[in-house]
This record gives structure tokens, C-alpha cells and sequence, in this order.
């Protein structure tokens, strides 16, 4: 997945990263994960300017949030379980989205966006719930900005080691950060599975 992100960022630029962003915080699973670390070693090696690439990401994570949140907020579980299924929403992420929610509140808003998984259904129990839109607004934004320049600026570190670091210590770090990367992703399509057999033998 990672290197289908990165053709897609490096042709498209900094508009794809606050796409991608914009697409994962509605829901659709492209995890941040990757999204922003791909971003910011192509930063590092001189494709775009970090601050923009992290920019862009909050501004992306930030809409898609607000766009989930209104659109749980005004139509609810219908729409989210119906049509939402269509691009990977089920059951079982809203249900482990309201478990966070129903025993953390409000805080989970901000702390949710830095969560794997979580922070691609967060926005919808919170909408679910009808949370003050301010409170939501100014929380989702802290929390993005947290969990994005982390991401991107780890990409950022990486990409600028690769290219500066010739050594065995650069290759034993970036090494490191794949591992990483592959660990957090096989453990979101195993859970993305597991959901799936789940649905199935309750069908």
C-alpha cells in the first residue's frame, strides 16, 4: 500500500496527501499511517516542503472529521450501516468506535485521533452522540495536529536518513521504521478480516 501512496502523492502532490487524509477521516480506509510518513520522507528528499505536506494533512484530517461528524450527527446508523458499508464501514468499527466514546466522552475526540483505527471512526459516535460542534471542531483539530506532524515528521526523519546516512546505522533505522509501518498495517487488515468473518457468520 505504501508504494501505490507514494505514486499517488509524488503525481498529485501536496493535494493528494490532503485528499488522502481528507478520504481516511470520512471513514474510508487509507490510514494515516502511511499516508503521512510516505509524505514526509518524499519531503525529505526534496518532492515537497514539510510544513506544507503536514499542512495539508491536518487541513485533510480536520475536514474529513467534520464532514463524518455531521453527516453521523444528522442521518445516523442508517446511513453509516447502509450505504456507508460500500467503502468499508461496518458494525464492528462503530461499535469499537462507541466503546471508546461511551467510557472516555469527550476527551476521546482529541485522543481518538491518535489511535489507529479509532481515528477513522471517531467523528461518528461523536456525531452519534450530537457533541457540542464547537467542542468537537476544536478537539479534532488538536488531535490532528499531534498525530499528523508526528507521522510526518517520523517520514521526514527516515527519508532524510536514507539519503544522509550511508552507513550500517542508517539501514539498521529505516529497517526499523518499515518494520513499523508493516506491523501497523498487517494489523489492521487482520482486524479488517476478522470483522469481515465475523459479519459473515453472523449472516
Amino acid at each position: 500500500m505504501g508504494g501505490v501512496i507514494g505514486q499517488w502523492v509524488t503525481s498529485g502532490g501536496i493535494f493528494v496527501v490532503l485528499g488522502l487524509m481528507l478520504i481516511n477521516s470520512c471513514g474510508v480506509p487509507f490510514p494515516s499511517e502511511v499516508i503521512m510518513p510516505v509524505a514526509g520522507v518524499l519531503a525529505a528528499t526534496g518532492h515537497f516542503n514539510i510544513v506544507a505536506v503536514i499542512a495539508a494533512g491536518i487541513a485533510g484530517n480536520l475536514a474529513g472529521a467534520l464532514i463524518a461528524y455531521s453527516l453521523a450527527r444528522r442521518f445516523g446508523r442508517p446511513l453509516l450501516l447502509g450505504p456507508g458499508r460500500r467503502i468499508g464501514i461496518s458494525a464492528s468499527h462503530l461499535d469499537l468506535a462507541d466503546r471508546w466514546f461511551s467510557r472516555f466522552g469527550l476527551p476521546t475526540v482529541f485522543f481518538g485521533r491518535m489511535l489507529p483505527v479509532i481515528c477513522t471512526y471517531i467523528s461518528f459516535p461523536a456525531g452519534l452522540a450530537k457533541v457540542q460542534p464547537v467542542w468537537f471542531g476544536v478537539l479534532s483539530l488538536l488531535g490532528s495536529t499531534v498525530w499528523v506532524t508526528f507521522l510526518g515528521v517520523l517520514g521526514y526523519e527516515v527519508g532524510a536518513n536514507y539519503t544522509k546516512v550511508a552507513g550500517p546505522i542508517g539501514k539498521v533505522a529505516i529497517g526499523i521504521a518499515v518494520l513499523v509501518v508493516i506491523a501497523v498495517v498487517g494489523w489492521y487488515v487482520r482486524g479488517r478480516r476478522r470483522a469481515a468473518a465475523r459479519s459473515g457468520s453472523g449472516a
